[in-house]
């Protein structure tokens, strides 16, 4: 999956009218907008998925799907760095009470979100850049990315301004205990996840 910024349209149509537009002729496709820039995600191939999924289930066991908080795939997320500006991870733990918080265009104010997960796939320098500046800048406490493309698993804590102050990468063999402040003991099997987000081997056809 293959993230395509592009440019505002001409004329003076607001950028969230254009997502949404695009929303409606894209089916299934995610439409963000980010740093002022729309950035459209055709819709996630099967390994991506099976790394979602794989992802969700420390979470789901450690009890964060409850009374106090929600696990949620694609939720909204308003960015403060601009006045269109919104993001949609692909996992994140959210306040139980989300709904409350709802600001605008299926975005949620970044208060009730813990950590938010992405799984890579071709855009992962927007994962590891973009995203994570956005994020910084909402204060969002735990980023964590799921690289394919490098076969490792960042962990990015402690917001300022547009950065985290702490990124640490763990590879396969290794154990990630998350940070408690996202509410429980949630503990990563990198190896794991890893295996699940395994793209397609290509058959030899020789």
């Amino acid at each position: 999956m293959s993230a395509a910024s592009v440019e505002r349209p001409h004329g003076e149509r607001p950028l969230i009218a254009e997502a949404n537009r695009l929303m409606d002729r894209n089916p299934g496709y995610r439409v963000e907008i980010i740093g002022g820039r729309l950035l459209v995600t055709p819709p996630p191939d099967g390994p991506h998925a099976d790394a979602l999924a794989s992802l969700s289930v420390p979470f789901l066991t450690a009890g964060l799907h409850g009374v106090e908080n929600r696990v949620l795939q694609g939720v909204g997320l308003w960015l403060p760095a601009g006045a269109e500006d919104y993001a949609v991870p692909d996992l994140a733990v959210v306040d139980a009470d989300y709904r409350d918080r709802y600001v605008e265009n299926g975005a949620h104010d970044p208060v009730c979100f813990r950590p938010v997960l992405e799984v890579t796939s071709s855009n992962w320098k927007a994962d590891l850049k973009t995203r994570a500046a956005a994020y910084a800048e909402a204060k969002v406490p735990v980023y964590v990315v799921v690289d394919r493309e490098h076969r490792r698993v960042h962990v990015l804590t402690d917001p300022v301004e547009s950065e985290y102050a702490t990124h640490r990468f763990h590879s396969p063999g290794q154990m990630v205990a998350l940070p408690d402040s996202i509410g429980a003991k949630v503990t990563l099997d990198v190896a794991e996840i890893l295996e699940a987000g395994r793209a397609r081997r290509t058959p030899d056809r020789s």
